[in-house]
């Protein structure tokens, strides 16, 4: 990303006629719009491709067809291959294409045999646009298939073949592997697969289907290294390994897990299956592992929301047969929740996911679905084990009378009213004049020399500042007495006026947004990560509703001519001048921080809302931001230690 001023819409006229339009033909949008089909070109779209490939083989297993998916992570991890023991893509010909099954699939968006159910009753590729998408943004891509007793080969490169489709000899048994690299002119080389990610994925696939034997092979290491997932207990052995991996207690210890699976006859429509396996702990928030048809939707969707209300209505049937609701305490449906911890798997005929990326399922039918399967089994569950249930309500009580004792102590950080609102803020605040809160910007900025700049160049209207005093405190470290009494966190809790820990009501918040501003150099990425660590354990609500923002402040100012560009580091800077550098000698001035810059260049760079670039704070994978925060920031130095010494070679990219 960049920051730089584009004249091109100033040519005399404004002429715009037919032959501004361009057509994309075939795959060219793919390649030229990427995060519409994987989400973005960092990390997360890069292992989209894998997942892609990798879901086709997880359909055929759906499906009854595949026994083993075995991948291959190359030297390097810049490329990958992945192979199935199903039916193999079909190769004969499509007369309307003049073009063999596998190479439409491969060339063409929405092409594939999920459109219908003869095929795959379930599955999770629905759009047919998975492997041509893959196909598209690789520089290399090698698909080998095995039927009828022929094995047959093709090459691609960025979405074309190279080589027509032939056979390369006989073989034995029937399957599909594909090999393909990512482009760099998509992703540019600094990516890689990262195997410890593509590990887990694996494992809770073979979680997800019991049986399913997959391999993998790291050839990153020397020898090269190979690992086989199977689980026989399915998502009841994978809740256990949940539990355990976070370091959470089973309330009772000794508790068994609640499992319930249910399905429609065969041939039935419109099909669907659900499966769940839940415990209760004593963490105190609720986690929920969901998939639909094998697809992990990290932000949950209809059927997270039939198990967490089959959930309620459970305990609260049981808590009326016998008679045993608390006094003096309302039971909300966090309370019911809270330490719940659970694994949830449906599968569904036609299932509406939001996005490409798949990660929200919307059927609007499956929430009642889940709710009718899981409600009746859980409440037999809990009256089957009455000395469970009766644990778990005991949690459930204390939890309710927790929050509210939490609710009455916390009335100190509270929203003040609008005609009260700027008593007892902290002082070095510059407050906005607004009092509408959605509109509202609070800026928590590194030291007080940014401070004054940032306050110089706001928008005085919806926008405040908040200097802080250096680096803050290791929330992650701190008991919670310390971090409530630490001055730079009580002025952002007041200046905030939602409260902390459990009783952070958002309803409550003096502003919509916080964005954090810090150099654009190593300290001030560690302050930016200190603060997101405090954000993370004592205001999560805050991260969970995307009100929290980095700013992207640049760290080269770079005039051509009468042009001036902004970089946000050395590869920008290097693309600005590779770009612009023949129209004139470059003046390059870095920023050693926030501080140099002028009022109007902070403005312009970071502080307006139609120019600025901010990166929203959003948590894809709970269990892994939760196991790095305590592995970086915790008080055990040996995580740390190993992180950095695993990551030695990566130091010259560091701007130390």
């Amino acid at each position: 990303m960049s920051f730089q001023d584009d004249d091109s819409g100033r040519r005399a006229g404004n002429a715009y006629t037919a032959s501004d339009i361009t057509v994309l033909e075939g795959l060219e949008p793919v390649r030229k719009r990427p995060a519409m089909y994987i989400g973005g070109t960092g990390a997360a779209g890069y292992h989209h491709l894998l997942w892609e490939i990798l879901d086709n083989s997880i359909d055929e297993a759906i499906a009854g067809y595949t026994k083993r998916i075995d991948v291959t992570i190359h030297k390097g991890a810049k490329s990958v291959t992945v192979e199935d023991d199903g039916r193999g893509i079909p190769v004969d010909e499509m007369p309307q294409y003049g073009k063999s099954a596998l190479e439409v699939i491969l060339t063409k968006l929405h092409a594939g045999g999920k459109f219908g159910h003869k095929n795959y009753a379930y599955s999770g590729g629905l759009h047919g646009v998975g492997s041509s998408v893959v196909n598209a943004l690789s520089s290399q891509l090698v698909v080998q298939v095995k039927r009828d007793g022929v094995r047959r080969e093709q090459t691609y490169s960025k979405g074309k073949p190279l080589t027509k489709l032939t056979d390369v000899g006989p073989c034995r048994g029937h399957g599909t592997r594909i090999f393909f690299e990512p482009d760099t002119e998509i992703f540019g080389d600094k990516l890689s697969f990262n195997v410890a990610e593509v590990r887990d994925r694996l494992e809770s696939k073979s979680f997800l289907h019991k049986g399913l034997v997959i391999t993998l092979r790291d050839e990153t290491v020397s020898p090269a290294s190979e690992e086989t997932f199977v689980h026989e207990g399915g998502i009841s052995e994978f809740l256990d390994k949940i539990i355990a991996a976070k370091g959470r207690h089973r309330v009772p210890a000794d508790a068994s897990n609640f499992y319930v699976a249910r399905q429609t006859e065969p041939n039935a429509e419109p099909s669907w299956a659900i499966e769940t396996s839940l415990a209760w702990t004593e963490a105190t928030d609720e986690a929920v592992k969901s998939y639909a048809n094998g697809i992990p939707t990290t932000d949950g969707g209809t059927h997270e929301a039939g198990l967490k209300a089959a959930v309620l209505k459970a305990v609260r049937n049981f808590i009326d047969v016998h008679e045993l609701a608390p006094k003096g305490v309302t039971l909300t449906p966090e309370d019911i929740r809270e330490g719940m911890t659970a694994v949830l798997s449906v599968y569904v005929a036609d299932p509406q996911f939001q996005g490409q990326t798949k990660a929200r399922l919307n059927n609007p039918e499956v929430a009642a679905l889940v709710d009718n399967a899981v409600r009746p089994a859980l409440e037999k569950w809990l009256n089957d084990n009455k000395n469970t249930a009766e644990s778990i309500l005991a949690r459930i009580v204390l939890a309710a009378r927790a929050r509210e004792a939490s609710r009455a102590a916390a009335q100190q950080v509270t929203r003040k009213s609008a005609v009260a609102r700027r008593l007892n803020l902290p002082g070095k605040l510059a407050d906005c004049s607004s009092n509408h809160a959605e509109e509202c910007e609070l800026f928590l900025v590194e030291g007080d020399s940014a401070g004054g700049t940032a306050k110089q160049g706001r928008d005085r209207h919806t926008q405040a500042i908040l200097p802080l005093r250096g680096k803050v405190l290791n929330a992650e470290q701190a008991s919670g007495n310390r971090v409530a009494g630490n001055k730079e966190y009580q002025d952002i809790a007041t200046a905030l006026g939602c409260g902390l820990g459990k009783d952070c009501d958002l309803s409550k918040l003096r502003y919509g947004k916080v964005c954090i501003l810090t150099d654009a150099d190593s300290d001030g990425h560690h302050i930016a990560t200190l603060l997101l660590t405090f954000f993370y354990r004592h205001m999560k609500p805050m991260i969970d509703s995307g009100r929290v923002h980095i700013c992207q402040p640049p760290l080269y100012r770079i005039d051509i001519g009468s042009s001036t560009y902004w970089a946000l580091d050395d590869a920008e800077r290097d693309r600005i001048l590779k770009a612009k550098g023949g129209r004139g000698k470059p003046s390059i001035n870095r920023f050693k921080g926030l501080g140099e810059m002028h009022a109007d260049e902070l403005r312009d760079t970071t502080l307006d809302k139609r120019k600025r670039v901010t990166l929203k704070v959003k948590i894809d994978d709970e269990l892994e931001t939760d196991r790095v925060i305590n592995d970086l920031m915790g008080k055990d130095p040996a995580p740390r230690f190993r992180f950095i010494m695993e990551r030695a070679g990566e130091a010259g990219d560091l701007d130390l």
